[in-house]
């Protein structure tokens, strides 16, 4: 699995990039922790609100999980290695997001921790 992370801003740009249809073959919003909200937007409008009380410019910690070329992996096992991520980090607990997005037949699995 081949780990890419960062920390950024920019919680509605981001959303509408990981939801978009027209260059994802196929997007699922896998999981949502720890938010009020039932949708990606809204759940990370919520980290974009609190990040506004507490003066936070990098509110959002995105991390690509990308399987080998070839290599087939379950969303189980994206999964799994999110939740070994999050806990390497120091991460355990914190709201997060995971959305599963293909781009050219390569799947992506997005964690996001706000």
């Amino acid at each position: 699995m081949i780990l890419k992370g960062s920390q950024r801003s920019g919680a509605k740009p981001l959303a509408v990039h990981l939801l978009n249809e027209r260059d994802n073959d196929h997007v699922t919003v896998f999981e949502l922790r720890g938010f009020v909200a039932s949708d990606l937007l809204g759940a990370f409008r919520e980290a974009e609100a609190i990040s506004k009380g507490t003066r936070c410019t990098q509110y959002l910690f995105s991390l690509s999980l990308n399987p080998p070329i070839g290599a087939s992996v379950s969303e189980e096992q994206f999964r799994q290695a999110a939740e070994e991520a999050e806990q390497r980090l120091g991460l355990k607990g914190q709201p997060r997001a995971i959305v599963f997005h293909d781009e050219d037949q390569r799947a992506i699995g997005t964690p996001f921790v706000g």
